[in-house]
């Protein structure tokens, strides 16, 4: 794969409208279930259209929209209205409870909203909580008290507005580990659609350009799928989109579109990995260039059988929505540093111990990265933003991992999910690798359960690869095999078995909904 700088980067005005007049016809946007599409003369005009609407509405550049929408064209819309209206824009999480998502609406407080008719209760929810709302528009169809997006593109101008400026999402922190924060930052000082030196770099780096095809079928309101997919309109590429992951539609997508680029996640690869013999044969697709995958931790031997099928193009990358750093690494660095998550391409790494210094390497310590950008907030939480900042101005987001000699970054788990017992720490990460390669296993959890005499212990919850093999002596088989590879005080005290763990479309486990069940009745953690 080519490394950054390997191609002259590309410096242009990157917005849809570019597209829109060099080439008008070209598709933009296409949701592969319903076949519904909008070219760049779409996009760019209806975006456009919105942008009026929003104004005449009176939302002025600093002012919020949010939008509850599915994987469907019209998101798009909704998000380049936004973008080069000057607002913030925060995609609500389509899989939240009424209580959630009323919770984040309250805490963004949009001047505007944008709601699928498929998420009525949610709309009239919204509505009452929510009734100085400026705008309130329904997505696919009416709503009582919401004016159909349809409706308003019709009346508006199709001209782009005069006073353009570049907007940005709002995005919340994903809520695996405790409630979702907005993650704060200031509005882009640059003129709208200008092409930066940080989009420049990924498009060089994953080779992005308007050959593109990339497929998405992850959801759009999570930060990976929202960032990586408007990028494509920026360099005028096609986006293809799902609703949802399925491995034999996958497969077929790729083929039928001659998709160049996609992002998956390692749930996916495993669910990819499980098809049948004679469908895994199949070659993958010679346009498909680069597989990219985040979000959540892949175990080595999945990654090692995704190479040998699909070859060297998987490319993996660690960030957050908070966007303090970020790194990088492709198939044929991660075979020489298996299990690494890469080297920084944005901001500089530092591993810190607790008492707050930098650790040598090879020793596990809180990751910080070192930025120049202006740091994040959480907003309206100062306490979590302080815990967040080092000394000497560094952020972390809370992850636990170290450095190797040459500066590759491996994570071995979350601070918050990091096990303490007898005084120890333990890396649950660490014990769900080792029992997800038991072939009776087919997902895991671990964490830390009360124990009164070391405080925690360890426990594993486990989907079984077969119902019908859960049996005590399955868990006194599985305990043996982690003591067989694992030093003894890191193995589970107890094995549960469960048929279903909650997970977010993006793969990310909500490992605290399992956690909580074992720590009701405590009001603290600290024993």
């Amino acid at each position: 794969m080519a490394e950054a700088g390997s191609r002259k980067p590309s410096r242009f005005r990157a917005f849809p409208d570019t597209w829109a007049r060099s080439t008008p016809n070209k598709i933009a946007v296409l949701a592969a279930n319903s076949n519904d599409s909008l070219t760049y003369r779409e996009l760019d005009e209806r975006s456009a259209r919105l942008a009026h609407a929003l104004r005449k509405a009176g939302l002025k550049r600093g002012d919020g929209i949010a939008f509850m929408l599915e994987n469907r064209i019209e998101f798009f819309v909704c998000a380049w209205a936004a973008q080069r209206s000057g607002l913030f824009f925060t995609p609500l999480n389509t899989r939240l409870g009424l209580e959630e998502i009323s919770s984040i609406v309250e805490d963004c407080r949009p001047c505007a909203v944008m709601i699928s008719t498929r998420f009525r209760a949610i709309a009239d929810a919204i509505s009452r909580r929510v009734p100085d709302l400026a705008m309130a528009v329904s997505v696919g169809g009416d709503l009582p008290g919401y004016d159909s997006l349809d409706s308003l593109l019709d009346d508006a101008s199709r001209i782009s507005p005069e006073d353009e400026s570049e907007g940005a999402p709002l995005m919340y922190s994903s809520g695996t580990t405790g409630r979702p924060k907005a993650v704060a930052r200031s509005l882009p000082d640059r003129i709208v659609g200008e092409s930066d030196a940080w989009t420049n770099r990924i498009s060089d780096l994953y080779r992005f350009d308007r050959n593109t095809v990339y497929y998405c079928p992850t959801p759009l309101y999570h930060g990976a799928g929202l960032w990586w997919t408007m990028v494509q309109h920026r360099f005028g590429g096609s986006v293809i989109l799902t609703e949802k992951f399925d491995p034999s539609e996958c497969l077929e997508i790729i083929r039928r579109h001659r998709v160049t680029h996609t992002q998956l996640v390692p749930t996916m690869f495993v669910r990819l990995l499980r098809l049948p013999e004679h469908e895994r044969k199949r070659k993958v697709p010679a346009s498909l260039q680069v597989a990219i995958h985040a979000a959540a931790p892949c175990p080595i031997d999945v990654k090692e059988k995704m190479i040998d099928w699909w070859g060297p193009i998987l490319v993996e990358y660690y960030a957050s929505t908070e966007a303090n750093g970020q790194t990088y690494i492709d198939s044929h660095d991660w075979l020489r540093h298996k299990g690494s998550v890469g080297r920084a391409i944005m901001g500089t790494p530092h591993i810190v111990d607790e008492a707050g210094n930098e650790c040598p390497p090879g020793t596990p310590g809180l990751v910080y990265f070192e930025n120049p950008m202006p740091p994040f907030e959480y907003r309206g939480d100062p306490e979590k933003t302080l815990e967040s900042r080092h000394p000497m101005g560094w952020t972390t987001v809370g992850d636990m991992g170290y450095l190797d000699q040459e500066g590759y970054l491996y994570l071995t788990d979350r601070k918050t999910d990091m096990i303490v017992s007898g005084g120890v720490n333990i890396y649950p990460r660490e014990v769900e690798e080792r029992l997800s390669m038991h072939p009776s296993v087919r997902d895991v959890a671990v964490f830390g359960v009360p124990n009164a005499e070391f405080g925690e212990e360890v426990k594993a919850i486990v989907q079984p690869e077969n119902d019908d093999d859960v049996c005590d002596a399955l868990a006194r088989e599985l305990m043996d095999y982690c003591r067989a590879h694992l030093a003894h005080y890191k193995c589970p005290r107890s094995i549960e078995f469960r048929n279903d763990f909650p997970r977010e479309p993006n793969g990310k486990l909500m490992k605290r909904l399992l956690r909580d069940e074992y720590w009701t009745e405590r009001k603290t953690r600290i024993i």
